[in-house]
């Protein structure tokens, strides 16, 4: 089929360049392109297995976007629940710096 398009004229020389580069013409070159523009990627999966874990019910009031708090609950909650990863122990803050002279 026969078909026009537009290209800039850079993507154009550099389509052109590739293409002899590879000894192909430039038709299958972009042909070639398309088609792999358009093909199912092999690296996606759709609809992944998420792994789930053992555990209780969910607390009332967990703010899922605030880290510390989270992290602290999770901490008083170790007792329950044996540490299975590899994170190291959190340390207490640090203190804030301040500049000298102040």
């Amino acid at each position: 089929m026969r078909t026009t398009i537009r290209l800039d004229e850079a993507l154009l020389r550099r389509a052109k360049s590739l293409a002899a580069a590879s000894g192909r013409s430039l038709n299958d070159f972009i042909t070639d392109a398309v088609r792999a523009a358009v093909a199912p990627r092999a690296g996606r999966i759709a609809g992944a297995e998420v792994p789930t874990f053992k555990g209780g019910v969910l607390l009332a009031g967990v703010d899922l976007d605030d880290s510390a708090a989270l992290l602290d609950l999770m901490d008083q909650g170790a007792h329950l629940y044996p540490r299975t990863s590899s994170r190291p122990a959190r340390r207490a803050a640090a203190k804030p710096r301040t500049s000298r002279g102040q």
